[in-house]
């Protein structure tokens, strides 16, 4: 129950809330400001139910985390896998949507840290998606590696195997983008624009979403770059 709040949450405020704040910031950037202020607490409020429920199954969680012995990190089981990527999501949401408040940004090696347990107890969970989030934090962190984000792309796309269009999304944003690889991005886009769903798939939503994100980018590609 508290896997699927979580990601409930955190698929909103990203798909929806802070989405709509970028499409309309260039017209109306105070109303653009309000929506990402409400995608922020969905994202906190997620991350916080996540955290709970890890906490119930491993009391002392978020202490140990904040160690600095990496022997005194927890021990993520497969079966929390999925939890600890809904917080690290919903984490990491909050904290780039919370620029000016420096004890939030603080946290973000916290989050780091708990998606990485997560993808040494289940490296290929979610269909890439935990990879993808990994080499989003690795591209967006201070210092980060760009080969080592590279790495968890190339990773996600192929754990993927055609069927989630978030990891070529991935990739073209946090990736292509940042390098200034108008090719590279558009090609990205596209590949996430032919994703096909299979009927029943768990994907078929989320895809959607992607493939919507994927076409306004697009369309703003001048902008870009």
């Amino acid at each position: 129950m508290a896997t699927a709040v979580s990601a409930g949450y955190t698929q909103y405020a990203y798909a929806f809330v802070a989405f709509d704040a970028e499409q309309i910031e260039a017209r109306d950037a105070k109303a653009a400001e309000h929506l990402r202020q409400r995608a922020a607490k969905l994202y906190q409020r997620a991350r916080q139910h996540a955290l709970n429920a890890l906490e119930t199954q491993k009391p002392g969680l978020l202490v140990a985390l904040a160690s600095r012995q990496a022997s005194d990190w927890p021990k993520l089981t497969k079966e929390q896998a999925g939890l600890a990527y809904w917080a690290a999501a919903s984490w990491g949401g909050w904290i780039s949507l919370s620029k000016d408040d420096p004890d939030v940004v603080a946290d973000l090696p916290l989050a780091i840290r708990l998606a990485e347990q997560a993808w040494a107890a289940d490296p290929a969970w979610g269909d890439g998606a935990l990879s993808g989030l990994l080499g989003s934090f690795e591209a967006g962190r201070s210092g980060g590696s760009r080969q080592r984000a590279l790495s968890y792309f190339d990773q996600s796309i192929v754990q993927a195997a055609g069927r989630s269009a978030g990891a070529y999304l991935a990739k073209a944003e946090a990736y292509a983008q940042a390098a200034g690889d108008r090719a590279l991005f558009d090609q990205l886009l596209q590949q996430a624009l032919a994703v096909k769903d299979v009927t029943g798939s768990p994907l078929t939503l989320q895809n959607e979403l992607m493939r919507r994100r994927a076409r306004w980018l697009l369309e703003k590609a001048d902008d870009l770059f």
